[in-house]
């Protein structure tokens, strides 16, 4: 069962438990307003349903509301910047504005951020910069308890570690909805499995390893402790592939970063730390803008045309999934599964707020 609570209501709801727990109210709306935003996207892994962790990581002291980033390094295309363990999607959103001023002075900028709190949906980022009608490359890493298990292993060694492309599309007056590739390297996002084990449901076969390494369709593997007390990990997809992908994450948006790489047994912390590597590029300042604008949109209507696969609805482009989503949660509400909303009304009271 899920309850249905609009929007704004629901932002209203979140920003109150940052609030309580020492956050601006600036910064209480704005991580409350990210959150809702995935929500309404489609993505409830990356939602209101990680405002009890969040809230848990404060009072554990490792996440510190109303930080600012810290520059390290800063050469004019280069920057290098520390979150301090502040809110993600405060801090990230700074720093993505610091790279902003670099590639309108530049035409491009190479942006590390290190130890940012959980920094949410990562496509949020990226159409920060397709608003401009910019590109941005994302790799970020998870320091946190080990999720996923590398191909061929079988327990845990690191985190979901997303990768993300945001591209605008068309030029001028022929400018489309941009394409926003968003994913965990992951078969599937941690956050998706603990909102499964909230609903009772079973995955797809694949999905998952449980704690003595053997395939199972139970969520609840990668959410609660198991009877011997270890966890089971998430498979990442594409098997060897997307294997690779992640430790590109891990050694791109950990290492290059300063955020560091996971390799010791988890420690119970609540808190998620990201780090990230981002690139930014002005398609106008490589003197492509034109021919890069009809390329784009060329190429996906040539996708478009595609005739249907049998069972399907035809071809999807990335982006599009979360613009159909967004449209409609907005008009009807956003389903919070019973499970997730109890926890967020417990956290409520552990702070003394009332809903």
């Amino acid at each position: 069962m899920s309850i249905i609570i609009q929007a704004p209501e629901l932002e209203k709801t979140i920003a109150s438990l940052f609030s309580a727990v020492g956050s601006t109210p600036e910064e209480a709306r704005q991580v409350a307003a990210n959150l809702v935003l995935a929500n309404l996207c489609g993505h409830d892994s990356h939602g209101v349903g990680m405002a009890p962790r969040y809230v848990d990581a404060v009072l554990e002291k490792n996440l510190t509301p109303n930080a600012h980033v810290q520059t390290r390094v800063d050469t004019g295309t280069l920057l290098g910047l520390d979150g301090q363990n502040g809110f993600g999607q405060n801090v990230g959103v700074q720093a993505m504005q610091m790279a902003f001023e670099r590639v309108r002075a530049h035409g491009s900028c190479i942006m590390s951020l290190s130890n940012a709190h959980h920094l949410g949906r990562i496509g949020h980022y990226a159409e920060m910069a397709v608003e401009n009608h910019w590109i941005s490359i994302h790799f970020v890493s998870v320091n946190s308890r080990p999720i996923v298990a590398p191909f061929g292993g079988g327990d845990g060694r690191f985190g979901t570690n997303p990768c993300c492309i945001g591209i605008p599309v068309g030029v001028g007056k022929d400018t489309r909805e941009p394409f926003i590739l968003d994913f965990a390297t992951s078969r599937v996002a941690q956050g998706k499995m603990r909102v499964a084990h909230n609903e009772g449901r079973s995955v797809e076969p694949g999905t998952l390893i449980d704690e003595n390494g053997q395939p199972t369709n139970n969520p609840g593997v990668v959410v609660v402790p198991q009877s011997n007390g270890k966890m089971g990990a998430l498979m990442p997809f594409g098997q060897y592939k997307g294997f690779g992908l992640a430790v590109a994450c891990e050694l791109l948006g950990g290492a290059l970063s300063g955020g560091g790489t996971w390799h010791k047994e988890a420690d119970g912390r609540r808190a998620v730390l990201n780090s990230m590597l981002t690139i930014v590029i002005d398609p106008k300042r490589l003197g492509t803008e034109n021919s890069f604008g009809q390329e784009t949109t060329e190429f996906l209507d040539w996708l478009r045309k595609s005739p249907n696969a049998p069972g399907t609805e035809g071809v999807t482009l990335a982006g599009e999934p979360e613009r159909k989503k967004r449209a409609d949660r907005l008009k009807n509400g956003v389903p919070i599964d019973d499970a997730t909303w109890q926890e967020i009304v417990n956290t409520a009271r552990l702070v003394g707020v009332s809903i």
